[in-house]
């Protein structure tokens, strides 16, 4: 009885921490937007074929700086500030002509803490005759020329106005003058966030108020090839701690995010308390609204250093210089199989970036309670089987007859 006890007071308490971390990441920031930060809109409305949207996210004594900019390939930088005072400054001349480093800063440059920037580089098309679904596996030959995001005509869907501070979302879509984009796009679609959350469309990934999210989609887009797939370049540019690796965490709870069971976090590998991440779980779709059988499977190459004469990003020029600390990573999509990319003409990916620790996703309240049923209520007869027998006890009568 005692044992049985012990471990119903086990599940109990592992019940109610669970339960008590479930409520989430609990900080909040203030948010708000600004779109072309310094623009002088007497001269004109917008800077000429440029994009470069500030959301800043306040919180007690520091901010996070989010920054996303359509100067030749996209890019989302995040800069992170030890006061709540810090602020975006852009010399506009310089920036437009990509040819100085230092014309977007975060002042004081003494309180940056931290930054990072995700470069949308190049999209990747082949011809996957063998059905591998593996870019490293399929010969030279079956690569069709590479879309070049930097040279992508990109355009904001939504304008300042319509942007909720509280909740900011954006949409920037880009194409080329290549016919298979007559009637495409590749959009980023971009959301910060002032607490904690779950996004509504899968994969639903979990975020906190020290994040972001970009979801990818490819629509509409012509394949130009019978067996087109795709895979997606992405560079990370930081300081003296790159992300240069990719780790995988494992959970049996798929509940948010059906028959997907892992999350790839992208994070520093010389750190113990990492500074920035870049988290994502390896799961695409092939629909706007999809359902089950609509979702396909990423894979992911290991990041390698890159050396280039100069970036493809004019935001991280501005901001890090022409020669910044780089690695990058391809992110593939589909698995042998699964239908080619013309069977539906779509593609979806989602992915996180923040500081800190990357939010980590607990065992849901309804997986909790099969566990709890399933665990406690043997437990729980085993419990009451020992207490019943304790009070049906009879004392037990002696071998032998006193002899008078």
């Amino acid at each position: 009885m005692a044992g049985s006890t012990k471990h119903l007071l086990i599940l109990l308490s592992i019940f109610n921490l669970s339960s008590a971390f479930i409520g989430g990441d609990t900080y909040t920031r203030n948010l708000s937007v600004e779109l072309n930060p310094g623009w002088n809109t007497s001269v004109s409305p917008a800077p000429p074929g440029v994009t470069l949207l500030h959301v800043r996210a306040q919180g007690n004594n520091d901010t996070l700086h989010f920054l996303l900019c359509s100067l030749a390939a996209p890019t989302l930088l995040l800069v992170h500030t030890n006061t709540a005072a810090s602020r975006v400054q852009v010399d506009w001349v310089p920036f437009l002509a990509q040819n100085t480093s230092g014309s977007l800063r975060v002042e004081p440059e003494s309180s940056i803490l931290h930054s990072t920037a995700l470069v949308f580089t190049t999209l990747w098309e082949y011809d996957d005759v063998n059905d591998t679904a593996d870019p490293h596996s399929v010969p030279p030959s079956s690569f069709l020329d590479p879309y070049r995001l930097q040279n992508f005509s990109w355009t904001l869907q939504e304008n300042s106005s319509s942007v909720d501070p509280a909740a900011p979302t954006v949409r920037l879509c880009g194409g080329t003058d290549s016919p298979s984009f007559a009637n495409g796009s590749l959009c980023l679609q971009f959301s910060a966030f002032g607490s904690g959350g779950r996004a509504e469309d899968w994969p639903r990934l979990l975020y906190n108020a020290n994040s972001s999210q970009v979801k990818v989609c490819l629509d509409g887009v012509l394949a130009r090839a019978n067996h087109s797939r795709f895979s997606l370049e992405l560079q990370a540019v930081g300081g003296a701690h790159p992300l240069d690796t990719v780790t995988i965490g494992r959970s049996i709870d798929d509940e948010y995010t059906p028959s997907v069971f892992k999350v790839s976090k992208w994070v520093e590998s010389n750190s113990s308390s990492p500074e920035g991440f870049v988290q994502w779980k390896p799961v695409a779709y092939r629909k706007s609204l999809p359902v089950f059988e609509d979702a396909t499977p990423c894979g992911h190459s290991q990041p390698v250093p890159v050396s280039q004469a100069v970036t493809p990003s004019g935001l991280v020029l501005a901001f890090y210089g022409p020669k910044p600390t780089t690695t990058a990573l391809n992110i593939s999509f589909s698995i042998t199989g699964d239908p080619f990319y013309a069977a539906t003409n779509y593609l979806s990916w989602t992915v996180l970036m923040g500081v800190g620790r990357p939010p980590v996703d607990s065992f849901s309240p309804l997986v909790l309670a099969i566990m709890a049923v399933g665990l406690g209520t043997p437990m729980l007869i085993l419990l009451l089987g020992g207490v019943y027998i304790c009070l049906r006890r009879k004392p037990l009568e002696p071998a032998y007859q006193p002899i008078n």
